[in-house]
């Protein structure tokens, strides 16, 4: 869980692919999803062959073989929208299956209430973790890391563009990123100084025009 744009999708998914890529099993349901929707995912994201079937009894026993024959990790993203019919359908696999069904789900902040009011989540949740923005001790290795263009630029600018600009938001150092990236190759400039992060800034920083 975490407030917009610290980077809790990127984050698990990232972690997910690189460390368990053959288990990495992402859902991207859409609004208010059913227990329908889940199942047809699934069996995509599963590389189930075939067309998903419309029985559910069917589809079912071809998801639960494809979860039981190799470790998985269910991703669901924007799960605090989900319904309770699809919480129960999580809790219908992870009870069925006989090492339970390892889920990860993300939630924004504020949809810890209705993640926290689904009983069934309550006993079969190893841990509740929640992302807070980049410390200013963060910042400078954090930039470094995302880009090799912030390895060039001093760490007090950093903190600078940080404390104006990104404010700990993984998503405003992607957006910052992506725009000094353009103009770096619109001006043919090697490396950022600070005159051009200063006119980027002005120029994508909306919340401070009237």
């Amino acid at each position: 869980m975490g407030d917009a744009g610290l980077g809790k999708t990127f984050a698990v998914h990232h972690t997910a692919h690189t460390r368990f890529p053959r288990a990495h099993v992402p859902l991207r349901l859409g609004a208010r999803p059913g227990p329908a929707d889940l199942r047809f995912h699934l069996h995509h994201a599963l590389g189930i062959h075939g067309t998903a079937p419309a029985e559910p009894a069917a589809a079912d026993a071809l998801i639960r073989r494809a979860l039981g024959a190799a470790p998985r990790i269910v991703v669901v993203d924007e799960a605090d929208r989900m319904p309770e019919p699809c919480f129960e359908y999580l809790r219908f696999l992870h009870d069925d299956l006989p090492d339970g069904l390892c889920a990860v789900l993300i939630a924004g902040q504020r949809g810890e209430k209705a993640l926290r009011a689904q009983q069934m989540l309550l006993t079969r949740t190893t841990t509740w973790l929640t992302l807070q923005p980049l410390t200013r001790g963060q910042v400078p290795r954090a930039a470094a890391v995302l880009h090799p263009l912030w390895q060039t630029v001093a760490p007090d600018q950093l903190l600078s563009l940080d404390g104006h600009f990104a404010h700990g938001s993984l998503r405003r150092w992607a957006l910052l990123t992506h725009h000094v990236q353009r103009t770096l190759t619109a001006t043919g400039a090697a490396c950022p100084d600070p005159g051009l992060l200063r006119r980027v800034v002005a120029r994508i920083d909306t919340s401070r025009r009237p």
